[in-house]
């Protein structure tokens, strides 16, 4: 029998769509709702579906930002065959996003036991998220948010990469959170923040899915709860991601910031009054 049914995918589909691209931890919200269905958080299976269903998320971002990416792409293709390309924002940008994403494969690869074990606890996503909107807020007040898109440097591109490791290691503290935070903190203005944290995620997140589906399959979950959580998460977090530009267009992430305190604290009540296991 699968951990996890296909009913309860969809739940988890839409919540990981919602949720993987706003500052809000995916993760934490995933086990949140895994807690409040009665699924064990730390069954193996139910984390690499957890990990599997990303990929549906961040196939969004591909479809999304295809022209962009298919820019970017092509420039470094270009880069690689002749020298005088080298010098273009694009062809060095995707040089970059390769670099970033070393760190967090390496620390994701050396601490998977604790990633799976004691740091996976509801207790440490409820302090994350509350630690992380803390963060978040000195980000957002400490950043004058004047550079844009393309004043981004490898400086800036190595640090809101490896700040994904905070929430690699700390779930409840949020990958976007992370990465946002860092680029505010280093200047950029909240439209490029965003769309920085959505590139330097597609390899981090891709790999992880891929590496974690032979566990999801392998150790108790179904092909068809994934497929259908992968599909949903697809289509929910396309739209997720055009709401998500809109609205730091023109605001401050203050609501984030509420919103997580709220859910963090939350999650202490429901652990102390033993609703939901840690």
């Amino acid at each position: 029998m699968s951990a996890i049914s296909v009913g309860q995918a969809v739940v988890l589909g839409v919540v990981e769509g919602v949720t993987e691209f706003l500052p809000v931890s995916s993760t934490g919200h995933l086990k949140i709702t895994e807690g409040l269905m009665n699924i064990p958080v730390d069954d193996k299976s139910v984390v690499g579906f957890s990990a599997v269903i990303q990929v549906g998320a961040i196939a969004a971002v591909l479809v999304y930002f295809f022209k962009d990416i298919k820019r970017i792409v092509t420039a470094w293709g270009r880069g690689l065959a002749n020298k005088e390309e080298r010098y273009h924002h694009d062809y060095k940008f995707a040089w970059w996003v390769i670099y970033s994403t070393i760190p967090i494969v390496l620390v994701g690869l050396a601490a998977k036991p604790l990633i799976d074990g004691a740091l996976g606890s509801l207790w440490v996503v409820g302090g994350s998220l509350i630690v992380g909107s803390g963060v978040m807020w000195c980000a957002d007040q400490m950043g004058r948010h004047k550079r844009g898109e393309d004043d981004t440097s490898f400086k800036d591109a190595m640090l809101v990469g490896c700040s994904q490791i905070l929430a690699l290691l700390f779930p409840g503290f949020s990958r976007s959170g992370a990465t946002m935070s860092t680029a505010l903190i280093l200047d950029l203005d909240r439209v490029a923040a965003t769309r920085l944290s959505f590139f330097l995620g597609i390899p981090a997140l891709t790999g992880a899915g891929i590496y974690e589906l032979k566990d999801a399959l392998g150790a108790g979950v179904g092909a068809a709860p994934l497929a259908v959580g992968t599909i949903v998460s697809f289509v929910v977090a396309y739209g997720s991601i055009a709401w998500l530009l809109k609205f730091v267009a023109k605001h401050s992430f203050n609501a984030f910031v509420i919103y997580r305190i709220v859910i963090g604290l939350a999650v202490f009540g429901l652990l102390a009054t033993g609703t939901i296991n840690a």
